[in-house]
């Protein structure tokens, strides 16, 4: 498409700018990630089974997979098809919409972003703003 050229203001106009009363950038916080939905579904099933004091064994027997693969679904490291969530959530006594509750309820709610004013808009004729400027040519 082009190029992009970028101008920079002068310090002498980053400062007029500055102190004329412009409020400062927030600092940005760093954002934690949410967790994988499968380490949800996992920590979910893992703790329905264990209210019932159910062994891997038992429900991987009654679910038709093996030990090992109902271990690394409890423990988010496999993303499961809706068959095997359906029927190890079956083995549990669940239901596809009780696993899946339960996982919306355990995530955090987000968080909202910060609102900040927006800038005022120059009258029209005023003279264009100074500062950084980039064109794409």
């Amino acid at each position: 498409m082009g190029d992009l050229l970028a101008f920079d203001a002068t310090r002498d106009t980053l400062a007029t700018h500055a102190s004329a009363g412009a409020p400062p950038r927030p600092a940005a916080r760093p954002v934690e990630p949410e967790p994988l939905w499968r380490e949800l579904v996992g920590l979910q099933l893992r703790q329905a089974r264990r209210d019932q004091q159910r062994t891997l064994a038992d429900v991987g027997a009654r679910a038709g997979i093996s030990v090992q693969y109902l271990s690394e679904v409890e423990r988010g490291l496999k993303e499961p098809s809706s068959e095997v969530l359906a029927a190890v959530a079956g083995a549990l006594g669940l239901g596809l919409l009780d696993l899946t509750v339960g996982v919306a309820r355990s995530l955090r709610p987000l968080r909202a972003p910060e609102r900040r004013p927006a800038a005022p808009v120059a009258p029209a004729g005023a003279a264009a703003p100074a500062g950084p400027v980039c064109l794409a040519v």
